[in-house]
């Protein structure tokens, strides 16, 4: 039996009611929706989330450090090495990298403690790096170099130079054992025998690192030391230029071939030698100058270097102008004062080294190193308000400071009839050095000027003031 077609089609009812519920469904999700949006409780955000950013690999940054480490830039190489190492926490040859470019950046750094710190946040990094792989010569080797340096560093004790050279030591010659031809291990042992000053053996070790590292800066540079050490100042250049040709950015190495010109300058007897070798140190000062202004790096250290090199020629405003610009990059550096208090002294401006003396002898408040280096901006013709003053801790008075500037600064005190603040500063230089002869003769010599000029108006010719100026 056939049925007629439109016996299939049942009743359309119930059909068309479904379709105005799904109707009203959408269009009530959309009034919802609308409504969500202009609340701002839905964004375009919300609904397409961006997205994620890739995270950089350990690699990636290793090798921008060492790119940054190449281009002479070190504070930088060391940021990106500590990103790689937040990363990879646990990669030894990471940590390795870190405590070298650590050392290393502590050559560039002005003031012993600010070295001493990175000294040993360098031994820090090498300890870790020791502990997260106990089977690699080039942790041990990086661990010796960085407690070598420690070791030598002016704020470590004798007790702790000896251990540290021991620790040193134990360390160059594991990394030997794990491999006898790590040129880094060879030159870091050669440099650690050097320091304990065993001349022969260092020698000796510093040799075998350059027949098997020739193209590594680390070599050149350990055994320009030894040479430098031995007194042959000559192939120790030769060394140092070496190292530069395959580091051509680490500012210290001119630094190191401008001090060793300028050694040989002050050796030389006749003047065109002497005039001659001069020169080659500034040039080379001056090449790290400009490798810090190309890079951006504000380093005191060569225009230091510069003024000393002036103030041995005798050219003492050329020595004031680059240690006042040293004083204007840090002016934290109690030691960038008193040097320009001593090339002022040796220019005869004794009532302007006289605040810088005080600062290294008493100390100095923000305001007082604001005053000076607003003195020294406008010879520059800068903006005072560019540079904010600093409170400067005296320093302490050793062997070394108590001629250079304790006395100097009691002596033109005394010169200038300041005896007031005179006569104590030089009754602490004669507790505390009483019985070197030349410190003597300068007390005595000044307090007999602050006794002339203390002494009641009389007829007669009147005294011309001295103004001593001690040796170390």
């Amino acid at each position: 039996m056939e049925l007629p077609s439109h016996a299939w089609q049942f009743s359309q009812r119930p059909q068309r009611w479904r379709m105005w519920a799904v109707l009203l469904a959408l269009n009530l999700a959309a009034l919802w929706l609308l409504a969500r949006v202009l609340r701002g409780e839905i964004t375009y955000q919300t609904l397409f989330p961006p997205t994620p950013t890739p995270t950089r690999s350990p690699q990636s940054w290793a090798m921008e450090a060492q790119a940054l480490f190449e281009a002479g830039d070190l504070e930088a190489a060391i940021q990106a090495y500590q990103q790689a190492l937040r990363i990879a926490p646990e990669n030894g040859q990471l940590w390795a990298d870190l405590a070298r470019t650590l050392v290393y950046s502590s050559a560039m750094l002005t003031t012993d403690q600010a070295q001493y710190e990175r000294l040993q946040e360098a031994v820090r990094a090498a300890d870790r790096a020791v502990e997260a792989d106990k089977e690699s010569s080039y942790t041990y080797a990086v661990r010796a170099f960085a407690l070598d340096w420690l070791a030598t560093n002016p704020l470590s004790t004798a007790e702790a130079r000896s251990a540290a050279l021991r620790r040193a030591e134990t360390d160059a010659a594991r990394a030997l054992v794990l491999d006898p031809n790590n040129a880094l291990a060879l030159a870091y042992y050669a440099e650690v025998l050097l320091d304990q000053q065993r001349w022969l053996q260092a020698e000796e070790q510093a040799v075998k690192a350059v027949e098997r590292g020739p193209d590594l800066m680390d070599t050149h540079r350990v055994y320009a030391y030894v040479l430098e050490s031995l007194g042959r100042y000559r192939e120790a250049i030769d060394q140092y230029l070496e190292a530069i040709r395959i580091a051509p950015n680490m500012t210290f190495l001119y630094l190191h071939v401008g001090f060793n010109y300028r050694y040989l300058a002050s050796q030389a007897t006749a003047k065109v030698a002497r005039d001659r070798l001069y020169q080659l140190a500034l040039e080379y000062f001056d090449r790290a100058v400009r490798i810090n202004n190309r890079l951006g790096i504000q380093d005191p250290v060569p225009y230091i270097a510069i003024a000393k090199t002036y103030a041995q020629q005798g050219e003492f405003f050329a020595a004031a102008r680059n240690a006042e610009r040293a004083l204007l990059i840090d002016p934290s550096d109690p030691l960038a004062y008193a040097q320009l208090g001593v090339i002022y002294v040796k220019a005869r401006n004794y009532e302007g080294s006289i605040p810088l003396f005080k600062c290294v002898v008493e100390g100095c408040s923000p305001q007082e190193t604001k005053a000076i280096l607003d003195t020294l901006a406008e010879k520059f013709g800068e903006d005072p308000d560019a540079y904010q003053g600093v409170a400067i801790e005296p320093m302490p008075m050793t062997n070394i400071t108590v001629a250079y500037f304790y006395a100097q600064y009691g002596a033109v005190l005394a010169a200038l009839d300041q005896c007031q603040k005179a006569l104590p500063v030089l009754a602490l230089v004669e507790e505390r050095f009483g019985n070197d002869p030349g410190l003597r003769n300068v007390i005595q010599e000044s307090r007999n000027i602050c006794r002339i000029l203390q002494q009641p108006a009389h007829p007669g010719p009147t005294p011309t003031p001295m103004y001593p100026t001690p040796e170390p």
